[in-house]
C-alpha cells in the first residue's frame, strides 16, 4: 500500500522542499497551497505530478481546513503523516516601547499555533486509519521558554511556545491509538517567513528539508512508547522544551 502525507504551506520554501523530499521517499503528498499565484506547485517535474495533489488551504480558516480535509478523504481512506509546516512571522521590531502590531500577533497565533490543531482535528479519522499515525509540527527554538534571547518577536515566540504545548497534548491523545507527535526546529533558514525570501540564514530550505525528512524517517521507525513527543532540530539533535 502507498504512503500518504499532508504538508501545509507547501507553496514555497521549506514546505515545497519537504514535499519534494517526501515524494522521493515514496509518499503521495497532499500539498496545501495558500498562494494561488505562486508557480512552484503548478510547474512540478513530469515524473512527480501524479504524486503531488495540490489543495487550496488556509490553516487559519476553519472552512478552508474542512474543505481540504473533505477533498483528501475523497482520494484516500488514510494518511500516514501530517506535516504542519505553514507559518508566518513579522513585526519583529515591535516591543513595549511601541510598534506592537496586535492584529499581526493574533494572525501569527491563528496560523502558527491554532492552525496545526485545526488540521489534526479535521484529519484525525484519516490519520488514525494510517499506519504511522505521525504528526510533525514545525516549531522553532523561539518557542523555548528559558532560553529566549530576543527583546521583541512577541507574536512569533508566543505562537511557537503555544504550538509546543499543543504538541504535547496532542501526543497524549495520539499515543493511546498508537500514534505520536514530532516537533522540529528547522534551523536558521533563508526562507519566506517574513513574506519575502530572506538573505539571512545559515542554511537553505532545501538543506533543512533533507535533514528533516531524515529525522521524520528515523522517528517513524522508533518503537519506544514516549511519554512526551520528541523535540529535535533538522540534524536530529535533541532540543530542550525550556
Amino acid at each position: 500500500m502507498g504512503k500518504y502525507a499532508v504538508v501545509t504551506g507547501a507553496d514555497r520554501g521549506l514546505g515545497f522542499a519537504l514535499t519534494m523530499e517526501l515524494v522521493k521517499e515514496g509518499y503521495t503528498v497532499f500539498a496545501g497551497q495558500f498562494l494561488s499565484d505562486w508557480p512552484a506547485l503548478s510547474e512540478l517535474p513530469e515524473e512527480t505530478r501524479d504524486r503531488v495533489i495540490v489543495l487550496e488551504l488556509d490553516v487559519s480558516d476553519e472552512v478552508s481546513v474542512r474543505e481540504a480535509a473533505g477533498r483528501i478523504a475523497a482520494r484516500t481512506d488514510r494518511i500516514d503523516l501530517l506535516v504542519n509546516n505553514a507559518g508566518i512571522a513579522g513585526n519583529q521590531e515591535g516591543n513595549i516601547h511601541g510598534g506592537l502590531d496586535y492584529e499581526r500577533l493574533q494572525k501569527m497565533y491563528q496560523v502558527n499555533a491554532v492552525g496545526p490543531l485545526r488540521m489534526a482535528e479535521a484529519l484525525s479519522g484519516l490519520l488514525l486509519a494510517g499506519e504511522r499515525k505521525l504528526v510533525v509540527n514545525i516549531s522553532s527554538e523561539a518557542g523555548q521558554i528559558n532560553q529566549t534571547w530576543r527583546e521583541g518577536w512577541y507574536g512569533y515566540c508566543m505562537s511557537k511556545a503555544a504550538l509546543n504545548i499543543q504538541s504535547n497534548i496532542l501526543h497524549n491523545e495520539l499515543r493511546k491509538h498508537g500514534g505520536k507527535v514530532l516537533v522540529i526546529h528547522p534551523g536558521w533558514m533563508r526562507s519566506y517567513m517574513g513574506g519575502t525570501l530572506s538573505e539571512h540564514g545559515a542554511i537553505s530550505t532545501e538543506e533543512a528539508a533533507v535533514g528533516i525528512a531524515g529525522v521524520i524517517a528515523a522517528y517513524s521507525e522508533e518503537t519506544e512508547d514516549r511519554a512526551h513527543p520528541a523535540f529535535r532540530d533538522y540534524t536530529g539533535a535533541e532540543m530542550s522544551w525550556t
